[in-house]
């Protein structure tokens, strides 16, 4: 009886069984407005997903016939879902890594194919042992030397894909030649289907509203660089703004600052992985050389080394000891005017690449060297901000001082006790002002490692450092930011050179001052946009 009453639900049990029921069953009614919501968001980001589904799609539609249909079921057989497996495997997102994979996947079965068959012509010339012997240490050699190749960086970056083809399609012909006599004609079919399947791939990819991977590259970078025009204005623009600085922000918006340099810093495998597959695209512009894709991986190099500075710049905005307003006010004019010339600079070079031709020689106006000159000008005008007060510390420094003895003190104990009284008097007298609120604190929480970064924050500004330095810190990143211009500006000149851009002329301006966001967004594709090297 005892045993029941104890398995009996009480009420309180009840009514948490019967909140979370009520809370899964408003996640089901939720279920389909989310998942439509993701649907259209998925589309609405890059319209190019719906047209790149539609021809996989397709695509399948086409190979199937190969089953469907029964004149071409007779002539293939079993071996028509090769073909559908190719397409599957191949039919990537950009015309360059169809290309990479299709190119990769053909030539991989033709060589493994040859190799196969030089291996049965040369086992079928000999007895049964011999035979099982032979194409044993075969399937050995190859394969152990093929899966070494894998690891040469070259062969690694480019025909990675290939290789793996390879060690599949030859283990697969030579082992089964030996059981099975009429291999040769089904590798031939197999064969025949897999090109069958990649010609498909080649064509929906390259006629097809074609999706190139240099397009995005060449807009991605465009885009990179007005991230950080639009970045570094408005960090300074922050930083001077009226807003009161220890008012909360809202954590349910993104940081603009952080959303414009945020692709520049995550942008090093996505630009990698599509200047390689650009370099397998034809030239299907009227450019008829081959075109620099890997200056484009160099100025992203560069742009991630200048967005260091910017991540640096917009944590000055939320460092823990900042600077007052009164103090920042009068550097306002000289720094704002400073942010808004190089966020223009990279406005122009961005509007440079995107029309392919070379920056304005007067890129570096003299507005940028007489903001320069007036920041400089300011700082010589104010040398007492940055010198600190000299007040006596002695009684806020003894604070610091008490806190770093007493743990001192709590070490080394046997060392305390031959202390005399008048060492002991003195630090008790320096710790007694932290005694109360060590007590309170220890009240609201009784971890003694929260105790230990907010008392080294007491001895901080218990010194109290000068209110300006804060405010010099991000003077200083400032200025870097203006020095690290010079070698963007030196790349995309570099890139401008080894592309043939064309050169600048007094008409051309600055005609799109904002990244549109459809560009942008298809520049930067997401991750499982871009294909893997996985083996299929």
């Amino acid at each position: 009886m005892g045993t029941l009453e104890g398995n009996t639900p009480t009420p309180y049990k009840v009514d948490e069984m019967k909140k979370s029921f009520d809370v899964l069953l408003e996640k089901m009614k939720r279920l389909p407005r989310l998942t439509w919501k993701t649907i259209w968001r998925v589309g609405r980001d890059d319209p190019r997903r719906v047209i790149h589904a539609f021809k996989v799609g397709l695509s399948l539609t086409i190979v199937s016939m190969l089953y469907l249909l029964e004149p071409l079921f007779k002539g293939v057989g079993q071996n028509a879902i090769w073909a559908v497996m190719t397409v599957v495997v191949v039919l990537e997102f950009t015309a360059g890594a169809t290309l990479c994979k299709g190119l990769n996947r053909g030539l991989g079965t033709l060589l493994a194919g040859s190799l196969a068959f030089l291996i049965e012509y040369i086992a079928t010339s000999s007895c049964t042992v011999f035979r099982a012997i032979f194409i044993g240490a075969a399937v050995f050699l190859i394969g152990a030397a093929a899966t070494y190749m894998r690891f040469f960086p070259y062969i690694k970056k480019n025909y990675d894909y290939g290789v793996v083809i390879f060690i599949l399609t030859f283990n697969l012909i030579t082992v089964s030649s030996f059981r099975i006599d009429n291999v040769l004609k089904i590798a031939h079919q197999r064969f025949y289907m897999i090109a069958i399947g990649c010609g498909i791939c080649l064509l929906m990819s390259l006629l097809i509203f074609p999706i190139w991977s240099g397009e995005d590259l060449h807009n991605s970078t465009v885009c990179k660089l007005e991230g950080l025009a639009r970045s570094i204005e408005a960090c300074v623009k922050d930083y001077f703004s009226n807003e009161d600085l220890d008012k909360p922000k809202d954590k349910s918006l993104e940081d603009p600052i952080y959303k414009g340099y945020k692709a520049v810093l995550d942008s090093k495998s996505s630009d990698e992985t599509l200047a390689m597959y650009a370099s397998w695209e034809p030239r299907h512009t009227r450019h008829c050389y081959k075109f620099p894709w890997q200056q484009y991986v160099k100025l992203g190099a560069v742009l991630r080394h200048f967005g260091y500075t910017v991540v640096a710049l917009h944590g000055c905005l939320q460092t823990e000891i900042q600077t007052p307003r009164c103090v920042r006010v009068i550097f306002k004019d000289p720094c704002i005017r400073l942010a808004a010339e190089v966020s223009k600079a990279l406005m122009e070079l961005a509007d440079s690449i995107r029309n392919r031709r070379h920056c304005s020689p007067e890129i570096l106006s003299d507005h940028l060297h007489q903001a320069l000159h007036d920041l400089d000008a300011a700082f010589k005008l104010q040398p007492k901000l940055f010198l600190g007060p000299s007040t006596n510390h002695n009684h806020m420094l003894a604070l610091a001082a008490a806190a770093a003895g007493q743990q001192h003190n709590n070490n080394n104990n046997n060392q305390g006790k031959n202390l005399g009284t008048t060492t002991l008097s003195s630090v008790k007298t320096d710790t007694s002002a932290l005694l109360d609120w060590k007590i309170k604190r220890a009240i609201n929480n009784q971890n003694e490692k929260i105790l230990r970064p907010t008392l080294s924050k007491i001895a901080i500004t218990s010194l109290e450092f000068s209110e300006a330095l804060p405010f010099a810190a991000f003077a200083s990143l400032l200025v870097e930011v203006v020095a690290r211009l010079d070698l963007v500006i030196e790349e995309v000149e570099e890139l401008g050179t080894v592309a043939n851009f064309k050169e600048f002329s007094p008409g051309d301006e600055v005609i799109n001052v904002t990244c549109e966001k459809t560009k942008c967004k298809n520049a930067n594709p997401l991750a499982n946009d871009l294909p893997s090297h996985a083996g299929d």
